[in-house]
């Protein structure tokens, strides 16, 4: 059980460098717990929140939503990403970005952003 919703705690969101950013905007985690739900198996946040010198540090573009607390990349054992970027379409995620090993969901409220 999490302390954000029924699968998610907020240390699963905080940013990896340490520094205790862990703001996590409340139509993101609605977005995850609906992926989780669906596929109905555990989803590995391998990022989430990002401080501004970590999201220089991995190479996360200046204008992220990493950076505001409104995106997470997303795995699925099991499940492809673009299966999961396809759901994560149709709950009408802001953005939806499909890689070779995960899926970045967000919620930016500026227009929809595939790729």
């Amino acid at each position: 059980m999490g302390d954000l919703s029924k699968n998610f705690n907020r240390a699963e969101f905080a940013c990896k460098c340490g520094c205790g950013f862990d703001v996590v905007d409340t139509k993101l985690l609605e977005y995850v717990q609906a992926i989780r739900d669906h596929f109905k198996r555990p989803v590995t946040i391998t990022s989430a929140c990002r401080c501004d010198a970590h999201n220089k540090a991995v190479g996360g573009k200046p204008n992220s939503q990493h950076r505001l607390g409104r995106a997470a990349d997303l795995v699925i054992d099991g499940v492809a990403p673009r299966a999961v970027a396809e759901h994560a379409d149709s709950l009408g995620c802001g953005g939806v970005g499909s890689y070779n090993t995960f899926t970045h969901i967000d919620s930016r409220t500026n227009g929809g952003a595939r790729w």
